[in-house]
């Protein structure tokens, strides 16, 4: 599978899962890459900044969530 921007998938939610977060970059922004886990793009890998996260980034992984994709801008929502 290779990664896809968010802002190239069509508008709508997602579920996926988190299976990568990277905290190298000298700000505090987080990428987090998602996977797509039903629907007709499962299995489709997708990077998302997350700007300012504040907290455990490592937190992150397995996390379920969604993505909405609204006018080709990405929100995750993390379940509790």
């Amino acid at each position: 599978m290779n990664a896809r921007d968010a802002e190239k998938l069509d508008d709508g939610a997602y579920d996926v899962i988190v299976v990568d977060v990277d905290t190298s970059h000298d700000d505090d922004d987080v990428r987090v890459e998602l996977t797509i886990v039903s629907g007709p793009q499962k299995g489709v890998v997708i990077g998302v900044r997350v700007a300012s996260f504040a907290g455990d980034p490592i937190s992150l992984l397995g996390i379920p969530a969604t993505l909405v994709v609204d006018g080709g801008q990405p929100t995750v929502e993390l379940e509790p």
